[in-house]
């Protein structure tokens, strides 16, 4: 099967490809306001290990400008795989981000792993619906195509620039009142990135899955190893609410670059009424404040699917919010061979991961040839 024709990157840019180290890859890492925990060097050590991962660092001048962090999936017996990128490539290293950059860095993983490998090249990029066109105009002409059949994935990102009268300000009344609930509660905050404090955590959290009988969308064992792994200045936060001696809530979220992530909040089921969950968030907006953090990712809303949630990250964000999609997820395939396989492959995923999440509710499975299902690539 031919090669598809690589593209010269401009003048000046170079791209190395699993060359640099751990340490060298954290140090870049820290110099993009886009920085993620999903592009971490542990996140993909404990996710699926380094021998199914590839690192490309594009660099201009001699100087690091972008990064990638990609998985490599192959499948048996058969010279076909796939590339993932999750919330990559990372190119932002200033609030004036520069779409040069971009292009080279989405031109220089196409080289490589579509052209090169003969791989199907997958980015899910950190772009929004409200982010410049431009972004998506270049994909396209890098020879990237929107992936059809995924759902669109929305967020809430709360603006942190305001004061923390004006966070407060902004909320929505029902959360500002309980908050004052929970402040005149006698709640203790404890506040670490330990193993102890994140295993006080999954305690609570496993409390909350079986309370409300729902599918975790991540593993968060997965995340208590990645923790272990994480450089200290790099680990999440977790902040655990006390009353009367025990845990009744905790958050846990990870601050790279100019941006936290939400990932994990739980209260356990003697804290329903405490209101710890709304005392921890504005301990943590206070925090991240003191970080110099300037954006708070809510991670995921779903108004249908989980209203309660969606009402609770709404209403704390309030006027300091912003509801955004995705602007989605693109690709890059070497040949219709290649797509097809990887699709099928996606789809048997997808449903084995449908019947899971069916006979976890205790609902009858249906059949699941449908050939608008989902594709599933993280």
């Amino acid at each position: 099967m031919p090669k598809e024709i690589m593209r010269p990157l401009a003048p000046g840019y170079a791209s190395e490809v699993d060359t640099v180290t751990e340490p060298d890859w954290y140090e870049h890492l820290q110099k993009f306001e886009d920085a993620n925990i999903y592009q971490t060097w542990s996140y993909a050590e404990v996710s699926w290990g380094l021998d199914h991962t590839s690192h490309l660092v594009l660099k201009k001048d001699g100087h690091a400008v972008a990064l990638a962090q990609a998985r490599i999936l192959k499948i048996p017996f058969v010279n076909i795989g796939i590339a993932y990128v999750r919330w990559g490539p990372m190119w932002r290293r200033s609030a004036a981000a520069d779409e040069d950059v971009f292009r080279q860095a989405v031109r220089a993983l196409r080289n490589e792993f579509t052209c090169e490998r003969g791989l199907v090249l997958r980015l899910f990029p950190v772009l929004f619906d409200a982010d410049p066109i431009c972004y998506s105009t270049i994909l396209k002409e890098e020879r990237f195509s929107a992936l059809r059949g995924v759902s669109d994935k929305r967020t809430i990102l709360m603006d942190l620039s305001p004061s923390l009268d004006g966070l407060r300000e902004g909320m929505m009344p029902h959360w500002k009142r309980e908050l004052k609930v929970a402040e005149r509660k006698q709640l203790q905050v404890i506040e670490g990135d330990n193993d102890d404090q994140f295993g006080a955590f999954i305690e609570i959290y496993k409390e909350m899955v079986s309370r409300k009988k729902f599918v975790e969308p991540n593993d968060i064992n997965k995340f208590r190893l990645i923790q272990a792994r994480l450089p200290k200045e790099l680990k999440m936060k977790i902040m655990l609410c006390k009353s009367d001696g025990e845990i009744c809530s905790g958050v846990i979220c990870s601050a790279l670059g100019n941006t936290a992530i939400y990932l994990f909040g739980a209260t356990s089921n003697s804290g329903m009424k405490s209101r710890g969950s709304y005392l921890l968030h504005w301990k943590l907006l206070q925090a991240l404040k003191q970080q110099q953090i300037t954006v708070y990712d809510l991670n995921g809303i779903n108004p249908v699917r989980n209203p309660g949630t969606y009402k609770f990250k709404r209403d704390l964000a309030g006027s300091n919010g912003r509801d955004l999609r995705f602007v989605g997820r693109f690709e890059s395939y070497p040949g219709a061979l290649a797509n097809l396989c990887v699709k099928i492959a996606e789809r048997t995923k997808s449903n084995y991961s449908r019947v899971r999440e069916l006979w976890a509710n205790g609902l009858p499975t249906r059949p699941l040839l449908d050939p608008k299902a989902r594709t599933v690539s993280d």
